[in-house]
């Protein structure tokens, strides 16, 4: 028997973990084990036809993680199809909540929903009673006159504001990949980058800007300047890079996995008259990011807790 909640978690911001808080509090009163049922892919994928441009806070590694992290004992991953979505709610509860996974008590947030519905409404309260199953309602997270949600978190990204974002996630938002070869350029003028391609497409990207980051290799971390976006000065394409001068460091990291937690945005890409603008400008960017003060906020992952190296 466990203590249970569903729902796609996306982000596992901090509205997310005051849920899975009440879970492990309910589980450990009871003396049963906690559990989340989520699913994979995300249903918009699967059930809308603009699945093409949606992206995630979290792939499905990172969101297992941070569950874990939040004290829960199970994280069950159901796949999402569209066979599975045409279950109704009932449907739903029966077979996977009691039959499945044979939860004791389930925990809801206030806008919990599952299940397609056809007829008339009945509450989830309703429907657990019907299985012997207890319900418990979580109010909804919020600080003054906002409410928490995974939509508003990837609005901030979007618009590079990567504060207001990191407060609502309760952690740094990281992007994870692979270093690949560039054009060597910034090696050039004297500041190298590792080129990232992203582990999973499907992450969410903020908005083209110079930012300031740390930067995880080799389980070590280092201050970093990221530039997401075009490179206007040295490429006339309008393609998108995601490269990030880590400072101090000048090592051969080509094909080695790299994780870049931002901290805060710190101008707009722009276009200069030539490389040796630039590099001035990178040498500003440089300096401010050296004396940039890192707030307490922890990056994803237990290795990203200890702070600098």
């Amino acid at each position: 028997m466990i203590v249970a909640t569903t729902g796609f978690f996306d982000g596992v911001h901090r509205g997310h973990r005051y849920v899975l808080d009440r879970i492990v509090k309910e589980a450990r009163a009871r003396c049963m084990e906690s559990a989340v049922i989520t699913f994979w892919p995300h249903p918009r994928s699967v059930l809308q036809q603009d699945a093409d441009e949606l992206r995630l806070l979290t792939s499905i590694d990172e969101k297992k993680k941070l569950i874990e992290s939040a004290g829960i004992d199970k994280v069950y991953v159901l796949e999402f199809t569209k066979e599975f979505s045409r279950l109704s709610a009932e449907e739903f509860l029966r077979g996977y909540i009691k039959e499945r996974f044979n939860v004791s008590v389930f925990v809801v947030g206030y806008d919990h929903r599952f299940g397609r519905t056809d007829g008339p409404a009945v509450s989830i309260r309703d429907l657990c009673s019907g299985y012997g199953i207890e319900c418990i309602n979580v109010p909804p997270f919020s600080e003054g006159d906002v409410v928490f949600s995974s939509t508003k978190i990837r609005n901030l990204l979007h618009q590079g504001k990567i504060e207001a974002a990191n407060e609502m996630l309760g952690y740094r938002y990281c992007l994870s990949g692979v270093v690949v070869p560039g054009k060597r350029i910034g090696r050039k003028i004297g500041f190298p980058t590792a080129n990232m391609e992203l582990s999973d497409p499907r992450k969410m990207v903020p908005a083209n800007g110079v930012y300031f980051v740390l930067a995880e290799i080799s389980g070590k971390l280092h201050r970093g300047i990221c530039n997401i976006g075009p490179r206007p000065t040295v490429d006339d394409g309008e393609n998108v890079t995601i490269e990030t001068h880590i400072i101090g460091f000048d090592e051969d990291i080509y094909g080695l996995d790299i994780r870049v937690g931002f901290v805060s945005k710190m101008r707009d890409v722009a276009k200069f008259s030539s490389l040796e603008e630039l590099a001035a400008q990178l040498e500003i960017d440089r300096r401010h990011a050296e004396s940039f003060g890192i707030p307490g906020l922890p990056f994803a992952e237990p290795v990203f807790m200890r702070g600098m190296e």
